[in-house]
């Protein structure tokens, strides 16, 4: 197809990873994937999410999976576009999902090159390998406002799991220290979750982009627990459950499904593997919001990126936003892991960040505290700052102010500080916390070994999950998305554990955000009082 006439996709831009290198060209032949997505219809009169955020479950009324499809559903015309282009062009439609707005195409390098006026390379980078491009991608002028982005083409490193092992590397031999670690049932004790509910009826989605769990690891952690066994199920969506293959990734996965199945054993839990990359976020996300056969009803992600555009597109950010804004239309809670790296969110450019998805205004953002145990009971939390993780033990929690996102009305009385990068209003992070440091840490098992003393954001997103599960299963309904309603009247009424020590800067040249009475940007509003928060959401 000729190149005349063809327009850039707003958003598609790319730069190349600081400090990458050209080191050669792809091979033209090699086969890919690629995901095109479609605009939402233009008719389509969208639920207004942050006044539905705003009302007390009660007062709710979600759409179903089937309404949302019909409503939103890609245009049959606009996926019949993409076909005749993808014939025109020499690619094969793999698939197409109309409720997604998603079509997959497979060609070769050479052939997806053409197809998009780009030119593919291959990079050498401090973050890795990584096939990629440079400037924007271009579709013939029939196509500019049906596309909205096509992820695929560039597979760089998009995620990295926000977790912290009690000793650097794969491990496979752990010097046992003296300090407190817990099973996750008992932190849900000590943050008062209800005892009596166990998430029976509801459904947690976890996004997982590397790694595996083992079913024979499951059923002897949750028995040594005395723990009824929940249902785990893996979903392929771009990856598959592949446990030994990567051991690093194999503890996030099990930290994840032992600390929420913990939590919630009634509660089904089904885990979404993708690769790493732009394409395996839009895949996962979308998967789980419009799994209308797992239904989950509130999600989990331990897994996150700094804000940057050498790392998130436009296009990418606006297509996980979209996905975001579908989940709460369908009443899915979206936790996510603020980071584990403090302010800085492992940048070496001297300058704050905040780690996104958990910046997007739709998700639950998730911090870290050290918690103070005696008796049973903690007698002190503060904020999560060991200093940087290139020390043994070391990590705080991410927090601080978005530069991609404008300030939510419903932050407007949190006394959200001004970035520490850009001097600008943003939306602030973390929303709400919970203990994530090793020294206070998590007891897991993955690949036939106990490990005590696990840290990370990467446990606080699932517990919120958890304790998200068991509310929905007392109300009988989702809560769905609730930061609206969090900012302007849970927190109000004192329902949280205040953390008012501590800052998230571990270079100490930052400044980092401290914490402090109400709502910070390193704690969020604190940790939770799972039966208080129970009982506001009854109302």
């Amino acid at each position: 197809m000729s190149n005349a006439h063809r327009q850039p996709i707003s958003g598609s831009g790319r730069t190349a990873v600081p400090g990458a290198r050209i080191v050669g060209d792809p091979d033209p032949n090699q086969l890919i994937e690629i995901t095109v997505q479609l605009r939402v219809r233009p008719e389509a009169d969208f639920p207004k999410i942050e006044t539905l955020g705003a009302l007390l479950p009660r007062e709710r009324q979600h759409m179903t999976r089937e309404e949302y499809a019909a409503a939103f559903s890609a245009l049959p015309e606009d996926i019949a576009a993409v076909v005749d282009f993808a014939r025109q062009t020499g690619l094969t439609v793999v698939c197409s999902d109309a409720t997604r707005r998603s079509v997959t195409l497979s060609g070769t390098v050479a052939t997806m090159s053409a197809a998009f006026a780009t030119e593919l390379k291959l990079y050498d980078s401090p973050r890795g390998k990584y096939r990629g491009r440079e400037g924007e991608i271009h579709l013939p002028s029939q196509l500019s406002n049906i596309v909205e982005g096509v992820f695929g083409l560039d597979n760089r490193m998009q995620a990295k799991p926000h977790i912290v092992m009690p000793n650097p590397g794969i491990f496979p031999e752990i010097t046992r220290v003296s300090l407190p670690s817990f099973t996750p049932d008992v932190i849900g004790q000590m943050y008062n979750f209800p005892p009596e509910l166990d998430g029976k009826g509801q459904c947690i989605g976890i996004l997982e982009f590397g790694g595996g769990f083992d079913l024979n690891d499951i059923n002897t952690y949750f028995q040594s627990l005395g723990r009824p066994v929940p249902q785990v199920i893996a979903v392929d969506a771009g990856a598959r459950n592949a446990p030994g293959e990567d051991s690093g990734a194999d503890g996030e996965v099990m930290l994840d499904i032992d600390v929420a199945g913990a939590i919630a054993p009634g509660a089904k839990i089904v885990v979404y593997f993708a690769p790493f990359t732009e394409k395996g976020w839009i895949d996962a996300l979308s998967a789980a919001v419009h799994d209308n056969v797992n239904k989950p009803s509130v999600i989990s992600i331990s897994w996150g990126f700094a804000e940057g555009q050498f790392i998130w597109t436009n296009q990418a950010v606006k297509a996980v936003n979209q996905a975001l804004q579908a989940a709460a239309a369908l009443g899915v809670t979206v936790c996510a892991a603020s980071g584990d790296d403090g302010s800085a969110d492992d940048q070496p450019d001297g300058h704050a960040h905040a780690d996104f998805p958990a910046s997007s205004p739709y998700i639950l953002s998730c911090g870290g505290t050290t918690i103070t145990v005696a008796n049973s009971r903690i007698s002190l939390e503060t904020v999560w700052n060991r200093g940087p993780r290139t020390e043994r033990g070391g990590g705080a929690s991410g927090g601080g102010v978005s530069d991609m996102f404008p300030r939510p009305d419903w932050q407007n009385k949190a006394n959200v500080p001004k970035s520490l990068s850009s001097g600008k209003d943003g939306r602030g992070v973390p929303d709400v916390a919970g203990n994530a440091d090793g020294h206070s840490g998590y007891s897991i098992r993955v690949n036939g070994r106990n490990v005590d003393n696990v840290g990370g954001t990467s446990a606080v997103a699932p517990l919120w999950a958890g304790l998200i599960a068991l509310i929905n299963q007392s109300l009988g309904k989702p809560v769905g998305y609730l930061n609206p309603l969090l900012y302007n009247t849970l927190a109000p009424q004192k329902i949280f554990n205040d953390i008012t020590m501590g800052t998230n800067d571990t270079t100490g040249k930052l400044g980092g955000y401290p914490a402090g009475d109400g709502w910070d940007a390193c704690t969020g509003w604190g940790s939770p009082d799972g039966m208080k928060l129970l009982k506001a959401l009854s109302q």
